[in-house]
């Protein structure tokens, strides 16, 4: 692992990816990025309609999410960032050396689970199906960590320090 990875926690909305990104950012003290907060207003308005993104809608947000990671490759700072990347298209246009995807996989029925106590996101539930439509898990020639979304977000996120050799910077 390079002293210098940039984490791109993904998944389809309602796999926690917010939870657990800020909660691994917070425990490496790497610097953090809901790239949610990247969305144009009018993709914000899509999705909180009911409106499923297109492609089109979702390019210039995932340039946004680039611009970031190629900032912190350019200066060899760690981070963490959320993006769903659930196409490998979108996650062509994020990956660069030192770029890492976490995966946070879930079945559709957990995810709803989820998504049912879920308060305060624009993105509905009623979009999940459309989410997993789109999604296209990493494959074995991408450089990425695949993490069951069955245990406590800090469960998963000891779990991918420990499956990637990072070192936190909380002390035991």
């Amino acid at each position: 692992m390079n002293e210098h990875p940039i984490l791109v926690v993904m998944g389809v909305s309602g796999s926690g990816k917010t939870t657990v990104a800020a909660l691994l950012a917070g425990q490496l003290g790497w610097d953090y990025l809901e790239g949610d907060q990247l969305h144009p207003p009018e993709n914000v308005a899509k999705m909180s309609a009911g409106t499923p993104l297109t492609d089109e809608d979702r390019w210039p947000w995932l340039e946004k999410i680039s611009e970031w990671i190629t900032e912190h490759e350019r200066t060899g700072q760690a981070g963490v960032v959320t993006c769903s990347a659930l196409k490998r298209r979108y996650r062509d246009r994020l990956r660069l050396p030192n770029v890492v995807f976490v995966y946070l996989a879930g079945t559709r029925e957990e995810i709803s689970a989820r998504l049912s106590v879920r308060h305060g996101h624009f993105m509905p539930s009623s979009l999940l199906d459309s989410q997993f439509e789109a999604l296209e898990p990493p494959e074995d020639d991408e450089r990425a960590l695949s993490v069951k979304i069955s245990g406590s977000p800090s469960q998963e996120v000891a779990e991918i320090i420990e499956r990637l050799g990072l070192l936190s910077s909380q002390p035991d």
